[in-house]
């Protein structure tokens, strides 16, 4: 078994795409709008097969994204390298996203950085 794709509601979809094209190397398919609703979507696909649909509909509601909660908190990225975790992460703080942690080596023996990404969503980048 494997888990299939992820989901995430965001309120720029084409922003958060271009976010995970950009930094990460998805690929994104050419979207899907279901005119009734005007639900919108993107599949971003990642060499690996891993998929994350990202989805926007017209009217959402907007949590708060604390950094201690509940439920879902990160999506972790392996980049293969202490190397390319060093690299990402400046690139990052270049460009102005917040890095909460790292680089480091965590306890369990991880490298990695956690930065708050595209509407307040936390990306983990690990070797």
């Amino acid at each position: 078994m494997k888990i299939e794709h992820i989901a995430m509601y965001v309120n720029d979809l084409e922003g958060a795409r271009d976010f995970f094209v950009k930094y990460l190397d998805g690929k994104s398919n050419d979207g899907y709008h279901n005119k009734n609703t005007d639900f919108r979507s993107f599949f971003i696909s990642f060499d690996d097969g891993a998929r994350l649909e990202i989805m926007k509909k017209p009217q959402m509601e907007e949590a708060e994204k604390t950094l201690n909660r509940t439920g879902y908190i990160h999506i972790a990225f392996s980049l293969g390298s202490a190397e390319a975790v060093d690299s990402l992460t400046a690139r990052f703080k270049e460009d102005g996203y917040e890095v909460v942690s790292g680089p480091r080596t965590t306890g369990d023996g991880y490298y990695e950085s956690c930065i708050v990404g595209i509407e307040g969503n936390q990306i983990e980048i690990t070797v």
